[in-house]
């Protein structure tokens, strides 16, 4: 039996084309602080880190990096999310049988865990990861809390069909199902009876299948003010969500599309 924490999502990163412009933006609009250190086994290259505050302690929600120069033109900066699984070996098998693929086999990342970068029948993407074991292992900041990822959200060609897909691979369970007219249902599913996020039939303004991530944070309005201050754009929103939050989806100074949810 899998264990309780696989099909976790645990970890986001970022990929930029300047991490210290990058660092500037979402600190102003997130309210995280930031941190950098060498990235094992690259030379000259750092790994940044997201982190917010929890009592008196900072928590790493997120990271970021530099995008690597043989991916620019290929790929634009991008989130990408983490999930946790039980064996990367295990869980890339799975994907490839239930008709995914593997666009970075796994690999092992020094005091980190093993992982590796797959991809739904739809295409889009996600890293895998089997964490090293901690006996101290850090902080963790409380689902919800401001700064951390308060909804995980997929675009599939098909919401049906991608669902079918995580529920085989991650054990996620559908919480329910709410119609959104011509655009079919929106299917918010759930980790262990906790609701994580939803899944949808693209509409054609989405142009690939891909995954979103939403930031929370305490107010909508405020953050909206500092994502223009800042050289960001707004794509969409605000717009009420059930339960009386808000969302925005936006774009960063370098292109990379990110989501908020919040207070009014």
């Amino acid at each position: 039996m899998p264990s309780p924490t696989h099909g976790t999502f645990i970890w986001c990163e970022l990929m930029t084309t300047d991490m210290d412009k990058a660092a500037a933006f979402y600190t102003a609009v997130t309210g995280w602080t930031t941190k950098t250190m060498p990235m094992p086994g690259m030379e000259g290259e750092d790994y940044g880190i997201f982190d917010t505050r929890a009592g008196d302690a900072d928590c790493g929600v997120a990271g970021y990096m530099i995008l690597p120069p043989e991916m620019e033109g290929q790929i634009p900066p991008n989130w990408t999310g983490y999930v946790g699984v039980d064996d990367v070996e295990e869980t890339v098998r799975q994907v490839v049988a239930e008709g995914g693929s593997i666009r970075k086999e796994p690999f092992d990342v020094p005091c980190v865990g093993r992982m590796a970068v797959v991809a739904d029948p739809h295409g889009a993407v996600l890293c895998i990861m089997t964490p090293v074991s901690m006996d101290n292992p850090p902080p963790m900041a409380a689902p919800g809390s401001p700064g951390t990822f308060g909804w995980n959200e997929l675009y599939a060609n098909d919401g049906r069909e991608a669902f079918a897909f995580y529920e085989k691979l991650f054990g996620w369970t559908l919480d329910q199902a709410m119609p959104m007219g011509d655009m079919g249902d929106y299917l918010i599913f759930a980790h262990h009876g906790r609701q994580i996020g939803g899944m949808m039939t693209r509409p054609q303004s989405v142009p690939v299948a891909c995954w979103s991530y939403y930031i929370t944070v305490p107010s909508i309005g405020a953050a909206i003010e500092r994502i223009r201050a800042g050289g960001g754009t707004v794509v969409f929103g605000p717009q009420e969500v059930p339960g009386g939050s808000q969302i925005v989806q936006a774009t960063d100074p370098q292109g990379a599309y990110f989501a908020l949810v919040g207070g009014a």
